[in-house]
């Protein structure tokens, strides 16, 4: 069951209709790979008539900007976070983060329309940010990150490989990060496998079935994807620091 803060937060942002997907923790919390988190994150639709939703839902919540940026549409489509507190008692001390664009993630309409929906006990639709597209989003330079992405990505396996579809297939493939479980994939499936070779290079090693050489080249395209983000990272963190210097000096 999803925590009373939780609920209270995605329930103001159905009753206002904010087009909001949830994602980070959270959204890995409803997916069967986290147990619990402290914040909740969001990726929204970033234009005026949303962001005024938006603005309503987060006055219900009485959220207030906990740091820069401030909440303006031209930081959150330039890639950035904007941090909020709840101060409402049903949700208090709560952080609620929403941004609009991430680094190797589609635009937002292509997300929305691949939402994920599911319904709570008294009838609130919760919108959730597709299982691939969250974990494009999660491959981030941070540690916590990368433990999280495994366990999502083997739970679905678990969960639907003794009546996989094409796309389930697929999608194991190219992001799996459990070198035997890939091994296994290739063994059942080395057609699809070698389909995906162009789009994944380590599956060449799955279908040599050398597991020592596949951990190694797995952990070189973790490295790869944390090494990206930070580069992707480094221009928004500058202007981060401006912005936080700009408002000291006021």
């Amino acid at each position: 069951m999803i925590q009373r803060p939780i609920h209270k937060v995605l329930s103001s942002m159905a009753r206002h209709q904010v087009r909001a997907l949830l994602m980070g923790g959270q959204a890995c919390v409803l997916y069967g790979g986290a147990e619990f988190s402290r914040d909740i994150d969001f990726a929204i639709f970033a234009n005026s008539a949303n962001l005024i939703q938006l603005r309503a839902a987060l006055e219900d919540l009485q959220a207030r900007v906990i740091a820069v940026p401030p909440f303006e549409m031209k930081y959150l489509r330039r890639g950035h976070a904007v941090h909020f507190r709840c101060l409402v008692p049903e949700a208090a001390g709560l952080r609620v983060d929403v941004m609009t664009k991430m680094r190797g993630v589609d635009s937002f309409s292509k997300l929305w329309r691949r939402r994920v929906t599911l319904q709570s006990e008294d009838g609130t639709l919760y919108q959730l940010m597709s299982l691939p597209d969250l974990m494009k989003a999660k491959k981030t330079q941070r540690d916590k990150d990368w433990p999280m992405i495994r366990r999502l990505i083997e739970v679905h396996y678990f969960n639907h490989y003794e009546k996989a579809t094409a796309s389930q297939t697929r999608f194991w493939f190219l992001e799996l990060r459990t070198p035997k479980l890939l091994l296994e994939l290739a063994a059942s499936h080395p057609k699809v496998c070698r389909e995906l070779v162009p789009a994944r290079p380590l599956l060449r090693f799955t279908l040599k079935g050398d597991e020592t050489v596949l951990a190694e080249a797995l952990l070189q395209e973790e490295k790869a994807e944390r090494e990206a983000d930070r580069l992707y990272w480094q221009p928004l963190k500058a202007e981060i620091e401006r912005l936080r210097h700009d408002r000291l000096r006021k």
